[in-house]
């Protein structure tokens, strides 16, 4: 019955959501975004052209990787049905933005990304949770030997320098995806559009540049895309309790005992896209992003009505906290799992 009382407070949690209008639309906020961030894509690319064979290109390289993250962010919110009423609107802004701008595949992204906000840090449930270059739990940590098992040891040390390479990692995941993937809707048509981006910025850079600046140029640009995605998703969940694959938690627990916001101030809110407010944006995925400080309040004072625990926390210590977990987890200790939530599941 604990379990009803928890449902019966997200519901409650949900009517006082709607009733002080934090679900309603911005579009003020998102057309304004969407057009400054396209204008400084154009811009960056005419000062690319215009600037020509020198090393300060590099400075232009940094900033389109910015530009391409807040696309990214933009993409993730329309992806989530947060700017436009209509669903269709919503998907196809997403993939827009995801394979014209950034060069990323919609159709993995939303399956990915939707399955994690179902089942956070849950084992086999959670995509973000399973075992790769780095492992998020002890069992993911025993099935590794060798050098694998030794430099996983020390896994928390990497743990940021490996952000460079997130992008990378995503533009691969992509192109696998649209090529061979089961099931892609609108295949051709991501295949046609991250096509268009990613020839198409190639062959503006290496007509522009010398061969060796224009593949610094890109290793730059995405690498600065790929730590701001990475920078922006990681802090929110990593070293927060993982559960086993057959834990059933109501809804109201399940994202906010999973889930960790990062507090700061305005330049924080921009880098992450507005995703330092986690818990409040996976228990409303649709609440735009600039409803969610007040959202925030309304969450707090909830959680603490209910007694549920409220995680926040600063960036750097979010990632001090992740640095520590992941060497943990690396030695195979389980002392990281000592929330109440995650002992009454693991017995």
């Amino acid at each position: 019955m604990g379990g009803d009382r928890y449902v019966e407070a997200f519901r409650q949690l949900s009517m006082k959501a709607r009733d002080a209008g934090l679900m309603r639309r911005r579009y003020g906020f998102y057309w304004t975004m969407l057009l400054v961030c396209t204008t400084a894509t154009v811009a960056i690319l005419v000062g690319v052209v215009l600037l020509g064979a020198t090393w300060f290109q590099l400075i232009l390289a940094a900033l389109l990787g910015i530009v391409m993250a807040q696309l990214g962010f933009l993409g993730h919110e329309a992806a989530h049905q947060q700017i436009f009423i209509s669903r269709g609107r919503n998907e196809w802004v997403s993939r827009v933005l995801a394979g014209l701008f950034t060069g990323l595949s919609y159709g993995w992204w939303v399956d990915k990304h939707s399955r994690h906000h179902a089942n956070p840090n849950k084992e086999r449930a959670d995509p973000d949770a399973e075992p790769g270059v780095l492992s998020f739990t002890p069992g993911g940590t025993d099935q590794r030997t060798g050098l694998a098992a030794t430099l996983g040891r020390y896994q928390g040390y990497y743990f940021l320098p490996l952000l460079l390479f997130e992008g990378l990692t995503l533009h691969a995941d992509s192109f696998r995806t649209i090529l061979t993937g089961k099931n892609v809707r609108f295949r051709w048509t991501e295949i046609l559009f991250v096509g268009i981006r990613v020839f198409g910025y190639l062959a503006l850079l290496f007509v522009v540049l010398p061969p060796l600046m224009a593949i610094s140029f890109v290793l730059v640009q995405v690498a600065v895309f790929g730590l701001l995605l990475g920078g922006a998703f990681s802090p929110n969940h990593i070293g927060m309790p993982t559960v086993p694959h057959d834990a059933d938690i109501d809804f109201l627990r399940r994202q906010v005992y999973m889930s960790r916001n990062v507090r700061g101030g305005p330049h924080v809110h921009v880098l992450m896209g507005g995703l330092e407010y986690q818990i409040e944006h996976h228990l409303f995925p649709r609440a735009p992003r600039p409803n969610l400080p007040a959202l925030q309040k309304l969450v707090r004072a909830h959680c603490a009505e209910h007694g549920i625990p409220y995680a926040e926390t600063t960036l750097g210590e979010a990632c001090r906290t992740i640095i520590a977990y992941l060497n943990q987890v690396g030695l195979k200790n389980r002392d990281p799992y000592t929330c109440p939530l995650v002992r009454q599941y693991r017995g």
